[in-house]
């Protein structure tokens, strides 16, 4: 064992080092930042939306369409989060998170930053762990922006308090702000295979662009595959297929089943492809 390596493996600091410098550096980029503009604005909009609607006195989403929840809004702010995450979850944050996983790698790669981050002591696989921790740390935050521009919207335009559960009991807005962030948990939660899917993408290309289009091409490809009769056989299987199933924790007594069928599925993806990326990125040449 050389003295660098000896060095990397009883320095931990360096691990934290790394990954506040990674989180500092994604965080930072203009691209981030209007990541997370756009999933604060969703929110706002949706609400400002079923304001004009109601203001006649008519309820929001009479017509049968909109996202779930989005006929008790008007009732109760709180339903804004719950909205905003499922018409968001569909397709504006996981491309969000598609487009931060894809330029993880490929992006250094492209940047030519790629081969001087492996010269120091980080090694290729606390390199990459680093990364895709970075990746779900963003997921993360991109989840709670939304819920959080939600709720302050809710609570700007529609009343607050007790609120109606799917299975129609009642329970304290205490405990429905609770279950509020535990909704966003499993949101964040359910990216983390999209995340890994993402990853492995970025190490198969130098193209940060090309690592991108094709994660997001990707994500919308097993969308139209979720949606056609069909393939039902597939669907189980695809990471998108139990995404709204964070609708569960709104009945009383909540339903687990596809909740845990969701939280299986995701981790299983996240093994698979975060296992290839490593494969990949380790018995990589790295010229870039």
């Amino acid at each position: 064992m050389s003295r660098a390596e000896a060095v990397r493996r009883v320095n931990p600091l360096w691990t934290l080092g790394l990954l506040r410098s990674e989180l500092l550096t994604t965080f930072r980029r203009w691209r981030t930042l209007a990541l997370l503009g756009v999933l604060a604005a969703v929110p706002v909009l949706v609400g400002i939306a079923v304001r004009i609607e109601t203001g006649d006195g008519s309820s929001a989403g009479g017509g049968g369409g909109g996202p779930a929840f989005i006929s008790q809004i008007t009732n109760n702010g709180l339903f804004l989060v719950f909205t905003a995450l499922a018409a968001t979850l569909p397709f504006f944050l996981p491309m969000a998170v598609g487009v931060v996983a894809g330029d993880a790698v490929a992006g250094e790669a492209s940047a030519g930053t790629l081969r001087y981050l492996l010269v120091a002591p980080a090694g290729r696989s606390r390199l990459l762990l680093t990364k895709y921790a970075t990746v779900m740390a963003f997921c993360l935050v991109a989840t709670l922006v939304v819920a959080g521009s939600a709720l302050i919207t809710g609570a700007l335009l529609f009343p607050m308090g007790d609120l109606t559960t799917i299975s129609g009991t009642r329970i304290s807005f205490s405990e429905g702000l609770l279950r509020a962030l535990l909704i966003a948990l499993v949101v964040a939660v359910s990216l983390i295979g999209l995340a890994a899917l993402g990853l492995f993408v970025s190490t198969l290309t130098d193209s940060g662009i090309a690592a991108m289009a094709t994660t997001v091409g990707l994500l919308i490809t097993v969308q139209i595959v979720d949606q056609i009769p069909q393939l039902h056989a597939l669907h189980p299987y695809l990471f998108s297929h139990y995404w709204l199933s964070f609708a569960d924790l709104m009945r009383e007594p909540v339903h687990w089943d596809d909740l845990t069928k969701n939280l299986g599925l995701q981790s299983l993806y996240a093994a698979v492809f975060g296992s290839a990326a490593w494969a990949r990125f380790t018995g990589k040449d790295i010229t870039a």
